[in-house]
C-alpha cells in the first residue's frame, strides 16, 4: 500500500486537497473542453451540432427503460438486480434480525468491495448463476459474481459473520480464490484479475490503518457510523472516501509522496502550485459514492446535494459522445491503437466526457420534461445505457477506443 509521509508542506497539502474536489474536476475538464472547441486539441474535434442528437438518443432510451420516469440512481445496486432478481431483498432477509445501522454497514461493505471489483471485464468473460442458470457478462456479471462471493463470506475473516467485508478477510484473499468465485478459467478470462486482487489487498490495509473511521475490524461499513446523521451530503460522502481511501489506488500518481489516485497528467490543464498539469477524475470513488447513497437512504439518512458529484468518465459515457459524433478523433487511425490510461488522448477523452455530460444533462431533462432529475438518474436512464447500446449496435459491445487497463480505472 502507498503510505503517505507524516509531514506535508502547505503547498503540497493545498494541491492534494484541491485535486480531491469535484470543483477542480469540473473546472479543469471545462478548460479542456473550451480549448477543444477552439481547435487547440491535438486529439478531438467537438461538434456542438451533434449534442442535440445525443440528448435525443439518451431521452428516447430513458423513456423506453423507465416509462414513468421513476428512475433510480446510477448505482452498483442496479447490477445486483440483473436478471430481474431482487437480490437486495435476499440480503435484507438474512439481515432481518439486525438493526438499521447494522444492516447499512453490511450493505456498504458489499457495495464498496463490489465497486472496487467493477472495472471492464472484457468481451470474453461471463458468470453463470447456479440458481436458474442465467448467464451474465460485463458489469452485471461482475456485480452478480461479487454479490455471491460476498454472500458466502469470501471477504469476511469471521465464518460466523459471512455478510461483511473486513480488513483481515480482504488482505488474506488470493487470486485463486477470487478466480474461482468469478468462474475465471482458460476459456473464461477476466481482464485485470491480479489488479483487482491487489486493489482489495490495499483496501484491507487502508481499513486496518484507520480504526477511528472503520472500526476495530476494519469494515468499509464503518463509514455509516462516521457520517450518519439525519442528513448527509453526497459531497461529504465523496470527501470521506477520498480522504480515507486515497492510498488504495495502485497508480503511481503522487505529489510530494502523497497519492492522488485517479489523477493524470495533461500539459494544458491549469492550476496553482503543484496541482498544475493534473487532471483529477476519481471515477471509482464517485461511482462508489453514487452506489452507497441507497444504503444510507434505506437506513433513514437523507442524502443531499446529489449533483455535486460529476458524471463518470468511463468508456460507456465517453463512447456515447464518440458514437453520436459529439466528439471526433482528428485522425481516425487513432481508434485502431491501444492506449494506456495515462496517455494524453485518454486523459482528454475522459475530461471532455465529464464536461459534456454536464451540458448534455439539462438537454435530456428538457426532452423528458423532468427539470429536477438528478444527474445520478440521467446517467442511469440514461447516458451509460445509451453508450452501451450504441457500442453493441456498432461494434458488438466493444468501446470505440481500446484502453489497456489494469482493472482499476476502466
Amino acid at each position: 500500500m502507498v503510505t503517505a509521509p507524516t509531514d506535508i508542506d502547505s503547498h503540497t497539502a493545498t494541491a492534494v486537497a484541491t485535486l480531491r474536489t469535484t470543483e477542480a474536476i469540473r473546472e479543469r475538464a471545462g478548460h479542456l473542453l473550451h480549448r477543444a472547441r477552439a481547435g487547440q486539441s491535438s486529439w478531438f474535434v467537438v461538434d456542438d451540432e451533434a449534442i442535440g442528437g445525443a440528448a435525443a438518443e439518451v431521452a428516447a432510451l430513458t423513456r423506453q427503460r423507465y416509462p414513468g420516469l421513476d428512475i433510480p440512481y446510477h448505482s452498483r445496486w442496479r447490477h445486483f438486480e440483473a436478471g430481474g432478481i431482487d437480490r437486495r431483498a435476499v440480503i435484507e432477509a438474512r439481515l432481518a434480525d439486525l438493526d438499521a445501522a447494522a444492516r447499512a454497514r453490511s450493505m456498504i461493505d458489499l457495495t464498496v468491495v463490489s465497486v472496487l471489483l467493477d472495472a471492464g471485464a472484457g468481451p470474453d468473460w461471463c458468470y453463470t448463476e447456479a440458481a436458474g442458470g442465467q448467464r451474465f457478462t460485463r458489469s452485471e456479471g461482475l456485480g452478480v459474481a461479487s454479490w455471491h462471493a460476498f454472500c458466502v463470506g469470501l471477504f469476511s475473516s469471521d465464518p460466523g459473520q459471512p455478510l461483511r467485508a473486513d480488513a483481515a478477510g480482504l488482505r488474506s484473499l488470493d487470486a485463486d480464490r477470487l478466480a474461482a468465485a468469478f468462474q475465471v478459467g482458460g476459456d473464461n478470462p477476466l481482464i485485470g484479475l491480479p489488479g483487482r486482487v491487489e486493489l482489495l489487498h490495499r483496501l484491507g490495509a487502508a481499513l486496518s490503518a484507520q480504526p477511528e473511521t472503520f472500526g476495530p475490524a476494519g469494515r468499509p461499513g464503518g463509514l455509516f457510523d462516521t457520517l450518519a446523521a439525519p442528513a448527509v451530503s453526497a459531497r461529504d460522502i465523496l470527501a470521506a472516501l477520498l480522504r480515507s481511501l486515497s492510498g488504495v489506488w495502485p497508480a503511481d500518481n503522487t505529489i510530494g509522496g502523497h497519492p492522488l489516485g485517479d489523477c493524470w497528467r495533461h500539459p494544458a490543464v491549469p492550476g496553482v502550485g503543484p496541482s498544475a498539469g493534473w487532471m483529477p477524475f476519481h471515477k471509482l470513488s464517485q461511482w462508489l459514492t453514487y452506489s452507497v447513497l441507497e444504503p444510507f437512504e434505506w437506513a433513514g439518512v437523507r442524502v443531499t446535494d446529489l449533483d455535486d458529484i460529476t458524471g463518470l468518465p468511463e468508456y460507456r459515457n465517453g463512447g456515447l459522445l464518440i458514437d453520436t459524433g459529439v466528439l471526433r478523433l482528428h485522425d481516425g487511425a487513432m481508434a485502431t491503437q491501444t492506449w494506456s490510461v495515462g496517455d494524453e488522448l485518454v486523459v482528454e477523452w475522459r475530461a471532455l466526457t465529464v464536461a459534456l455530460l454536464d451540458e448534455l444533462a439539462p438537454l435530456v431533462r428538457n426532452l423528458l420534461a423532468a427539470p429536477d432529475l438528478p444527474l445520478a438518474c440521467v446517467l442511469e436512464g440514461g447516458t451509460w445505457a445509451t453508450g452501451r447500446a450504441l457500442a453493441q449496435r456498432l461494434r458488438g459491445g466493444t468501446p470505440p477506443l481500446s484502453i489497456d487497463s489494469d482493472g482499476t480505472v476502466f
